[in-house]
């Protein structure tokens, strides 16, 4: 990638961006805690009726469901990065998947290498933008194919788990010997 000539609205436009997609996950994290608050208490609700019978399936069941949608809502705001040293020449400025802005990539490499990597890259404005777009385009993949994706599982989960529930119940109240 070569940018000719460094410019004010290209780096506002990349901070702009780059604060969209920090708001994007911050979002995504509310709604999952709001998930995981409300399967916790719908589950908590549920199991001292366990002990009425006529209510049991359909409770078991919205039970069920809401554990499914709280490992969902907990596996989207759990920390997905590894913090295993990566083998040297995956830490090159060169390679694709490193972004030395990114403290999960960089916090192997001695700070004296590091700030060598950093004056490179701070020197050339074309790395410079290079690395941000590299920021900015792994935030976009992690919240599109994780965090949106659990957080939509999990909704659909919660959902399916109270209409399940509500079936559940309409056919033991209409077919009692169910």
């Amino acid at each position: 990638m070569h940018i000719q000539t460094p410019a004010v609205h290209v780096d506002h436009m990349l901070k702009q961006t780059r604060q969209h997609h920090v708001t994007l996950s911050s979002m995504a994290d509310a709604k999952a805690n709001m998930l995981l608050t409300m399967s916790s208490v719908v589950a908590t609700l549920c199991l001292p009726q366990l002990s009425n019978l006529a209510y049991r399936p359909a409770l078991g069941t919205l039970m069920f469901f809401c554990l499914i949608t709280i490992f969902f809502a907990c596996y989207a705001v759990m920390p997905k990065m590894s913090m295993a040293k990566r083998p040297d020449g995956d830490l090159e400025l060169s390679n694709p998947n490193f972004n030395p802005m990114f403290f999960g990539d960089f916090h192997t490499i001695k700070f004296d290498d590091y700030l060598v990597m950093m004056e490179r890259t701070l020197n050339d404005s074309s790395l410079s933008y290079e690395i941000q777009l590299r920021e900015i385009y792994g935030l976009g993949q992690y919240l599109a194919k994780k965090k949106y994706r659990l957080l939509r599982y999990g909704y659909l989960t919660f959902l399916t788990g109270f209409g399940s529930a509500a079936v559940i119940l309409i056919i033991t109240m209409v077919m009692p010997s169910f």
